[in-house]
């Protein structure tokens, strides 16, 4: 056991001490282009100015078939801009459904999603990270405001939490010995310089998108086994093996 603690106080120390210099990547500097040539992964933003209200935060359904939230709704009113969350190209821009809708491909899979917005881009135009995609209109379903912006991400056919894509959302933990899909060492990613604002509480499951954030802080240790969360998470592992963190993003301040 002591052997277990001391490898999971290692993987704290090393992991403070090869990601803490990591300084924070210009967003509107980032094109596709440059991201392309560069190497490094995409550089995610709000899609609107400044840090904009949740008022319905992702709620996957059980099975893709059922009735449920897939995205987030940020609250905004009529007329506001609203700006690409990364950079990339415009898939589409039209109506779905009746509903006007704006969507960016990021390479990868990726593809974020705004509406409803009056579109001012066409379909093949490129974007930079904060570009302009058009105005947000009034009557978004199920908005208890003035306006309301959804916004979506999907992977391929996957819903996605469009949090994620900021550092933001729930964790999953598991032994440092056990990643069950590539069975080496899991990506470990910790805690955001920014703190979402308060979202109505409901289930929620982030995504593992992979991507490295800059750490503050890191909480390593044993924690007894439990039959699962309010989300459906199991929050500790049998046996007292030590945890770290992999997939999504958690908040130090608010673990117990």
């Amino acid at each position: 056991m002591r052997q277990q603690v001391r490898r999971a106080t290692a993987w704290c120390a090393a992991l403070l001490a090869v990601a803490a210099p990591a300084a924070p990547v210009t967003l509107g500097a980032v094109t596709p282009a440059a991201t392309a040539a560069s190497g490094h992964r995409p550089v995610f933003r709000w899609p609107l100015d400044g840090t904009p209200r949740p008022v319905r935060r992702f709620d996957p359904p059980p099975q893709p078939w059922l009735a449920g939230h897939r995205g987030v709704d940020l609250a905004a009113g009529p007329g506001t801009t609203v700006r690409a969350a990364g950079p990339g190209t415009v898939l589409f821009a039209g109506l779905v459904a009746g509903r006007p809708v704006i969507t960016i491909g990021h390479g990868a899979g990726l593809r974020t999603t705004y509406e409803p917005v009056r579109p001012d881009v066409r379909p093949g135009d490129p974007v930079s990270a904060g570009a302009p995609l058009g105005v947000l209109l009034a009557g978004h379903p199920g908005c208890p405001v003035a306006g309301c912006l959804h916004w979506g991400l999907r992977r391929d056919a996957e819903y996605l939490d469009p949090l994620a894509l900021l550092g933001l959302g729930p964790v999953r933990l598991l032994p440092v010995d056990a990643d069950p899909v590539t069975g080496s060492y899991p990506t470990i990613v910790a805690r955001p310089a920014s703190r979402v604002p308060s979202v109505p509480a409901g289930p929620s499951a982030a995504p593992a998108l992979g991507d490295r954030l800059r750490v503050t802080g890191c909480r390593c240790g044993h924690r007894r086994a439990r039959t699962g969360s309010a989300s459906g998470e199991q929050r500790g592992q049998p046996g007292g093996q030590p945890l770290v963190l992999v997939g999504g993003v958690v908040d130090l301040a608010a673990e117990p």
